[in-house]
């Protein structure tokens, strides 16, 4: 079983497709380290030293890779992977499940405060402004995001009772 998490950063990806990948036995890929490994340089530094435009490549390439050669994965995405390339159309035509984990701009903004020393697209962000930045970004990016047959909303939810939901939802 091929499954795809697709959510804005912070959303809860990671957390979830690691708990959900042992609940069913299945292999957890993270396709930001996926790219990382195949490229040998950290996402940051692609941007940094070559660009958004071939990093979205690269990322297109892998997205296909992982999709194509990998059976019984649970695949946590980039928070931009669905919006470019045509990625949403290729893990929707090449996964069994796509979900998007859904989180409220107030819930993001909460739980990015506490992670802004890892996340280079929010570092430099006060937090006042944080929400506003998050939802300029959701507006951009929710097309993408609700084209996901499975829509999880994950405000006030524990991450186990997150990934019940979805198991709940598995044929």
């Amino acid at each position: 079983m091929k499954i795809a998490l697709v959510g804005y950063m912070g959303s809860g990806k990671s957390t979830i497709g690691k708990l959900l990948s042992k609940d069913l036995a299945s292999s957890f890929l993270d396709l930001d380290e996926v790219i990382e490994d195949g490229l040998g340089d950290s996402i940051s530094n692609v941007f940094k030293t070559r660009g958004e435009i071939f990093f979205r490549k690269k990322e297109h390439q892998y997205l296909n890779e992982v999709l194509t050669k990998k059976n019984n994965f649970i695949l946590s995405t980039g928070g931009g992977t669905p919006c470019y390339s045509g990625n949403m159309e290729t893990m929707l035509a090449m996964a069994d499940y796509v979900f998007y984990l859904k989180v409220s701009i107030p819930g993001l903004a909460e739980r990015l405060i506490k992670e802004k020393d890892h996340r280079p697209l929010i570092k430099n962000i006060p937090n006042d402004e944080l929400p506003e930045f998050i939802g300029k970004h959701l507006f951009e990016r929710n097309n993408y995001y609700l084209k996901a047959p499975y829509i999880i909303n994950c405000d006030h939810k524990e991450p186990q009772e997150i990934v019940e939901e979805i198991k709940g939802l598995l044929r």
